[in-house]
C-alpha cells in the first residue's frame, strides 16, 4: 500500500466515529463534527432551491460553474453518500462545486429524507423526484433536458441506479448516464471484499450492516427489492450509460463490480474504473493526491457521458 494511502487510512480509522454504537442523531452530529470548511467556494456559484413534492418538499442546491456561458448546459443531479443515514448537502458541498466547474455543468445536489426516521425507499423516491423536476425546470435552470445525467456516492450511487431504474419503469424522461462511484448495491453484505476488508479500511462492515438496518428499518426488502437493492430487477436493459467507479480496498467493492458486469451483460454501455489501493470515500477527499488524477479520468468520462443526449424528452 502507498505510505501516503495508510497515513490517511490510519488518521481516518482513528478519527471516524464507530457509528454503529450510536443512535441516528448521535452518529450525524459526530460525523458533522468533523467538517473541514470548504475551500473552492470560487469553483462555482450556489443557490439553494425548493423541490415540491407530493410527500412534502425536497430542499435542492444548484451549483453553476463560473464563466458558464448563454447556451443550455449539461445537468446533474448528484445524490450524496452517507450510508442512507448521514451527511446532507452541505458535506458534500466542496465536491458538487468541483464538479460543476470540471464538467462545465449545472450540478443540482438533492437533500433527500434520510432513514431512520424516512426508510426505504423514501429516498429513492426523492431522488427520482427531484432528477423529474430538474428536467421540467431545464429552461429556468439553464439547463439542456437530453444532456441530464443522475449521480452518488456510496448510498448516493444507489439512488442514481434506483433513480435510473424508476425512470424507465415510470416512463419519465431518462438520465443521459448514471454515475455511480464506489456504489452501495446490496444489503446482504456477504461478498469476499465484505469479509477481506471488514476492518481497517475507513468504511467498515459493521456500519455497512448498520446503515442497512437504518434503511430499511429492519431486515426485510420493501417490494419490489430493486427499489433498494438495484441489482435484484429482473433486467437492467435499457438503461442509460453507466460510469462506475470501485476501488480495491473498500468492503463495497465486488458489488460495484458485480453491478458494471451485470450492466453491461444487460446490453449497457458501462466504463468501469477499477482503482487499485484506494479505499472507500476518496474521491470527496479534495486535497488528497492520489484522488487527484482519479477524478481527473472521472470528469473527462463525465463530459463525454454528457456530451451525448437523451432519446426522450417528456412533452
Amino acid at each position: 500500500m502507498d505510505d501516503g494511502v495508510a497515513a490517511m487510512l490510519q488518521t481516518l480509522n482513528d478519527a471516524f466515529p464507530a457509528v454503529e454504537r450510536m443512535a441516528a442523531q448521535e452518529a450525524r452530529a459526530a460525523v458533522a463534527a468533523r467538517r473541514m470548511p470548504v475551500s473552492n467556494l470560487d469553483d462555482a456559484t450556489a443557490e439553494d432551491r425548493v423541490v415540491d413534492n407530493a410527500v412534502g418538499p425536497i430542499t435542492v442546491r444548484v451549483y453553476r460553474p463560473r464563466g458558464i456561458g448563454g447556451t443550455a448546459a449539461p445537468g446533474v443531479v448528484f445524490l450524496h453518500g452517507g450510508g442512507f443515514v448521514l451527511c446532507d448537502i452541505d458535506s458534500h458541498d466542496g465536491f458538487c462545486r468541483r464538479m460543476a466547474a470540471r464538467t462545465s455543468s449545472v450540478v443540482v445536489s438533492v437533500g433527500y429524507r434520510l432513514a431512520p426516521e424516512h426508510p426505504a425507499p423514501a429516498a429513492a423516491e426523492d431522488a427520482h423526484a427531484a432528477f423529474d423536476w430538474v428536467v421540467r425546470n431545464a429552461g429556468e435552470l439553464g439547463v439542456d433536458p437530453q444532456r441530464i445525467a443522475v449521480a452518488g456516492d456510496s448510498a448516493g450511487g444507489n439512488l442514481a441506479a434506483v433513480a435510473s431504474i424508476l425512470c424507465r419503469e415510470r416512463g419519465t424522461v431518462p438520465p443521459v448516464a448514471q454515475i455511480l462511484l464506489y456504489p452501495v448495491i446490496d444489503p446482504a453484505c456477504d461478498t469476499v471484499s465484505h469479509r477481506r476488508r471488514a476492518t481497517g479500511y475507513f468504511t467498515t462492515h459493521a456500519a455497512l450492516q448498520w446503515y442497512w438496518r437504518q434503511y430499511l428499518g429492519g431486515t426485510e426488502l420493501p417490494e419490489p427489492a430493486h427499489l433498494v437493492a438495484p441489482c435484484r430487477a429482473d433486467t437492467l436493459a435499457g438503461l442509460p450509460q453507466a460510469i462506475v467507479v470501485t476501488a480495491t480496498l473498500d468492503p463495497l467493492h465486488d458489488e460495484g463490480v458485480a453491478y458494471a458486469r451485470r450492466l453491461r451483460s444487460d446490453g449497457v454501455p458501462v466504463v468501469h474504473r477499477d482503482v487499485r489501493g484506494l479505499f472507500h470515500g476518496f474521491l470527496t477527499m479534495l486535497d488528497f493526491p492520489p484522488a487527484i488524477t482519479v477524478r481527473d479520468l472521472l470528469w473527462s468520462d463525465m463530459r463525454r457521458a454528457l456530451s451525448a443526449r437523451t432519446a426522450a424528452v417528456a412533452s
